[in-house]
């Protein structure tokens, strides 16, 4: 007689896998809303000084660039919710996911809010082609923060190769797009170089 193998709960063991207790829920929005607060404090306008607010806006060199919800950055910060998610699990393996979404997500408004002071903002117009960058507004801001949670819950819920093929995807689309990506973004950030600036140029 053939021995029944019992189905294993595949689909309630990963939703408890990605469960967020209340708590933790309400601090991770804590942390939005103080993000938001900082950034006015600092000046920075709550939506695109055009006076609309777009889901998307794909167009790269223009003023309007990362002043709405969406933009080809999107993708990056999604890449920034991978990276933590990996970083968070292998340094502590037995925290629960709320408190690594409350890091995560005070890695991102900590970088989101160094972004967007004066220092970095002339980096960016000196060191890159973004020469129409003045910042980010509020809620593209808070987008790119919501945009690493969503890469974060999907890294904690998919596959990890399905997770790695997704960064690829996302980084040679952008390339492709825009001829900028996360990794781009990083080396002109850090080591501008004449070769990258001028192939981006030619956009």
């Amino acid at each position: 007689m053939a021995h029944k193998t019992a189905a294993r709960p595949v689909s309630r063991h990963m939703t408890a896998n990605i469960r967020i207790a209340p708590r933790w829920a309400l601090i991770a929005l804590g942390v939005l809303v103080l993000q938001a607060a900082i950034l006015w404090w600092m000046g920075r306008v709550p939506i695109c000084t055009c006076g609309t607010v777009k889901l998307w806006h794909g167009v790269v060199n223009s003023s309007e660039n990362s002043q709405h919800i969406s933009d080809w950055y999107s993708f990056s910060h999604i890449i920034h919710g991978f990276i933590f998610y990996a970083l968070l699990r292998f340094l502590f393996p037995r925290m629960p996911l709320g408190p690594r979404l409350v890091l995560a997500l005070g890695i991102e408004a900590s970088w989101e809010i160094l972004e967007n002071t004066d220092m970095i903002i002339n980096r960016y117009r000196a060191a890159t082609i973004s020469l129409d960058h003045f910042g980010d507004s509020i809620l593209n801001s808070v987008s790119d923060a919501l945009m690493m949670a969503l890469g974060f819950f999907m890294a904690a819920r998919l596959p990890v190769w399905s997770v790695i093929a997704l960064a690829v995807i996302f980084e040679i689309g952008t390339a492709y797009m825009i001829r900028d990506n996360l990794a781009l973004n990083i080396v002109m950030l850090l080591w501008p170089l004449d070769a990258i600036r001028e192939w981006q140029s030619n956009l």
